[in-house]
């Protein structure tokens, strides 16, 4: 799409339509330090390639994935990505496509989404899973309101581990339909003990993720006999790359698996791209949010796909619709499931043995550094949180000046009391070269 630029009049309408006066209002969080006070420095008479050139050196400047080595995490990983998954997905049929309804002319996208809805059950071990959501978070909350639904409850229990993103998009769900949130446990892997206490007839629910958002790894069978005496729902929020070493969260008892596929084929971008999946028993398939895509024969007997469950309003009356769930991220899915069927349950395996290996082994060079302490302990999987005897901010400055390296997550961003906290994620990528260039570097910033 072309930029096409406003007249002051239309720039005046556009303010005054949201609500505010200048366009220096909608920049106001940003530091004054960071704001551009002159006009770009472009020499005058400069030639359209002169001033493109001028601009790519600026470029180079920048963070670039490709060549920096990336221990930042939090939900988003930057895993390998075969180079056939991007010659795939940009193909006009993939790329184009639009949502699948007349299925005599979508077979290949059902064919993929169908395959994708096959991997995320085996990942899981749950017995029906839909054509992808937005993301992990909107996820998660499909699957509170699937659980208050089936129960006839308006309680969830929280694990306080979860990804604080995703609990803020439970708010953002759950307030307007009455839903009550009550957090439990705290930084350590949570326990049916911590559960005693708020655990009763009138829970609908327990959400917890796997591994946790600080890299911790929940034993999830204790947790699903605890909340399913009280006859309510287990939850889980499971990352798919763990899966390949821990047992699967339905064979633990989940009754709901969500998760983010991001991970597996797509590179991180700005926090994204993402898509969602979400996995359940066959009892609570109508209640399952967005679209399944199911298995058929034609009049011939030639094997074919079709669009089998829609459960939003558009599709089914009015009172029965159980999301208003209207789409699928399928061109992320297909990333997802285009990888998946590259690497093969081996490859997947050696990609989380890889990922394990290489965080224990930061982890064990950087915990003898003086004033580092892991936190919280036992075991973790690919991602670990320190507490340094410095602001995190500062660590990952100085460590990204000294050594190129960006360092982690500054968890101060996430909880005013965590300035000291750094979130590491260590994906198979890294290099033994990298890792040891990191302890070094974060020598220096401790000593």
């Amino acid at each position: 799409m072309l930029y096409v630029g406003h007249t002051p009049q239309e720039e005046e309408h556009l303010l005054r339509t949201i609500g505010v006066k200048r366009f220096e209002d909608l920049i106001a969080s940003i530091p004054e330090s960071m704001r551009l006070k002159k006009p770009i420095a472009i020499p005058a008479g400069e030639s359209e390639i002169e001033v493109r050139r001028l601009f790519q050196e600026s470029e180079r400047r920048n963070y670039d994935p490709r060549v920096v080595p990336s221990f930042l995490g939090g939900g988003i990983y930057d895993h390998v990505i075969p180079s056939v998954v991007n010659h795939i997905q940009l193909r006009s049929e993939f790329y184009t496509a639009y949502t699948p309804y007349q299925a005599e002319v979508a077979q290949g996208t059902l064919m993929t989404i169908f395959e994708f809805q096959t991997m995320i059950c085996e990942l899981t071990g749950m017995e029906v899973a839909n054509a992808s959501m937005y993301d992990a978070g909107s996820a998660a909350a499909e699957a509170v309101l699937l659980a208050s639904g089936a129960t006839g409850r308006r309680r969830i229990l929280v694990a306080r581990s979860l990804h604080p993103h995703h609990r803020a998009i439970l708010e953002t769900y759950g307030r307007p339909s009455g839903l009550e949130f009550v957090d439990v446990g705290g930084e350590e892997a949570l326990t049916p003990d911590e559960l005693r206490d708020v655990l009763d007839g009138e829970t609908a629910a327990l959400l917890v993720q796997q591994p946790s958002y600080l890299g911790a790894v929940e034993s999830l069978g204790p947790l699903a006999d605890a909340v399913h005496d009280q006859g309510g729902l287990l939850v889980v929020s499971a990352d798919p790359v763990p899966l390949a070493l821990l047992e699967a969260p339905g064979k633990q008892g989940a009754d709901v698996v969500v998760g983010e596929g991001q991970s597996l084929g797509n590179p991180p971008s700005y926090g994204g791209p993402a898509a969602g999946f979400f996995a359940t028993t066959m009892k609570l398939v109508r209640r399952l949010p967005g679209r399944l895509v199911g298995e058929t024969v034609d009049a011939d007997g030639r094997r074919g796909f079709v669009l089998t469950l829609q459960t939003r309003e558009q599709h089914i009356r009015r009172e029965k619709a159980t999301s208003n769930i209207c789409t699928n991220n399928n061109l992320i899915a297909l990333g997802f499931t285009v990888t998946l069927a590259l690497l093969g349950p081996r490859g997947l395996r050696k990609m989380a043995e890889q990922s394990l290996q290489k965080a224990h082994y930061l982890e064990e060079r950087l915990a003898p550094l003086p004033g580092i302490r892991r936190q919280p302990e036992g075991a973790f999987f690919r991602e670990f949180c320190l507490r340094l005897p410095v602001p995190a901010s500062e660590a990952i400055a100085k460590i990204y000046a000294e050594a190129g390296i960006l360092a982690g997550i500054d968890l101060g961003r996430v909880h005013r009391d965590w300035q000291d906290r750094l979130l590491v994620a260590v994906t198979e990528k890294r290099t033994r070269e990298e890792l040891d260039a990191y302890v070094e570097a974060m020598r220096r910033v401790v000593s």
